[in-house]
């Protein structure tokens, strides 16, 4: 399939799939949605010194370097991805540009080069491990405060959007764990309720409405 290099909105890059008409991130601004969804109603909502993220959708590393820019905490990164990209495409990426981030720029490589299914310290407060792993095949349990819901939309892979999902997302979720996603869709929402999640609409990233914020909300 045809993958090519697209410039968004806010000047940052992403990768293209014009046969799926879809993109890695938003073109309306890959590191403002990255921001808005991810950052802003993600990380900064879980109140704790260490904070336990799973990705869905490592992709680009993008989510992965701004949660580290921004992390001031001690964070344990778990990204899930079944098709990596390329080091090729890794290079065309200019996030680290856009972001005025050039000293930290060997992190950002760093996170693309080191080994898969090993945990890896990139800093002192910043450990990341790589899963190449289909989403279907995840079972982690009890395991994160937080979950970026990165995946490609749902008309172009419904299958990643259903209660069957979903419900292995809650079970990886610690009490009071949160997940995000971009997406705003009836059927997610509903899919997210079904499980037992308690679904927040919130304003959207440019160019979209709203996106969803679930709590995996305690028993007691």
């Amino acid at each position: 399939m045809k993958r090519e290099i697209l410039i968004t909105s806010d000047g940052s890059t992403t990768i293209n799939l014009p046969e799926l008409n879809e993109q890695y991130h938003s073109k309306n601004g890959s590191i403002n949605e990255s921001y808005h969804v991810f950052i802003n109603c993600g990380l900064k909502q879980v109140v704790s010194d260490k904070v336990s993220i799973l990705e869905i959708g490592f992709g680009t590393g993008l989510n992965s370097f701004i949660t580290y820019l921004e992390g001031k905490r001690e964070i344990d990164y778990v990204g899930v991805e079944a098709y990596p990209v390329t080091a090729e495409e890794v290079e065309k990426m200019n996030f680290i540009s856009v972001l005025k981030a050039e000293k930290e720029a060997a992190v950002f490589q760093k996170m693309h080069t080191v080994s898969w299914e090993e945990k890896h310290q990139i800093s002192k407060t910043f450990s990341l491990t790589k899963r190449k792993q289909f989403i279907e095949n995840i079972d982690d349990k009890d395991a994160f405060d937080l979950i970026y819901f990165d995946a490609f939309g749902a008309r172009v892979q419904p299958q990643l959007w259903t209660v069957e999902i979903f419900q292995k997302m809650f079970n990886s979720l610690k009490e009071n764990g949160v997940l995000v996603t971009y997406s705003a869709k009836g059927s997610v929402r509903r899919a997210m309720q079904e499980v037992g999640l308690t679904v927040e609409r919130l304003p959207g990233p440019p160019g979209k409405r709203e996106m969803l914020r679930a709590t995996k909300i305690s028993k007691q």
